[in-house]
């Protein structure tokens, strides 16, 4: 079986949990507080991978303001689930103003070079990515964004944005988004549970933490 990053997708005997997200996905925003804090309980026992999904790309990519009203009904749905909130700077210039780009490619591109160096916190890093985006407001094109995140986590935050556009990362994500869509995953955040050569899709949408972690713990024994 293949290998991302340096985490066994199959093949390894530590079980492994794997979180299928995208950087623009707001129910995924919502999801990161949980995420995060599965990471803190189960890391122990457990492996953790976060994947990008590709949601935004090809002729689905463009500017926000095609997709603005869809984004003005539904975050209020997702700060009421969730209890994560979205910027002002987000919703008030960036929503506004509806020229920025919205593509997860790049976002996917920064997540696969951080993996690559530092696994283990790669959850973290894909979460100060979406808080970026939607509580402060950063754009997706600025590339400054990716940098800023890596360095706050202890990377090389010019590196990162130098091999971001390499041969080898376009290879890298393009494989990415194939394995997610391989695994049977239509929509995000999804959980997958793996352990040997068995995968077991956990959660699909946003779930609450007690839940998330009581399935966990099943299936941990």
């Amino acid at each position: 079986m293949s290998k991302i990053n340096g985490n066994h997708i199959a093949g390894q005997e530590t079980p492994e949990l794997i979180y299928v997200y995208d950087a623009l996905c707001g129910w995924c925003y919502g999801f990161s507080p949980v995420i995060t804090r599965l990471q803190e309980e189960f890391g122990g026992k457990a492996d953790f991978l976060v994947l990008s999904g590709g949601m935004v790309r090809g002729e689905n990519a463009g500017p926000i303001g095609q997709i603005a009203g869809y984004i003005r009904q539904a975050y209020k749905t997702v700060e009421d689930t969730t209890g994560v909130k979205f910027g002002q700077k987000f919703l008030d210039e960036v929503l506004e103003k509806g020229d920025a780009i919205f593509t997860s490619e790049p976002p996917a591109r920064a997540l696969a070079v951080f993996r690559l160096e530092q696994p283990d916190r790669a959850i973290a890093y894909a979460a100060g990515l979406q808080k970026a985006i939607y509580f402060d407001g950063r754009l997706i094109e600025d590339k400054s964004l990716y940098s800023d995140i890596a360095s706050q986590l202890g990377a090389d935050g010019e590196e990162l944005v130098k091999r971001m556009y390499t041969d080898e990362i376009t290879q890298m994500v393009e494989n990415e988004f194939k394995m997610v869509a391989g695994m049977g995953v239509n929509g995000y955040p999804t959980l997958v549970f793996r352990n040997g050569e068995k995968m077991k899709i956990l959660t699909r949408g946003y779930q609450p933490y007690e839940q998330v972690s009581a399935l966990i713990r099943q299936h941990l024994g």
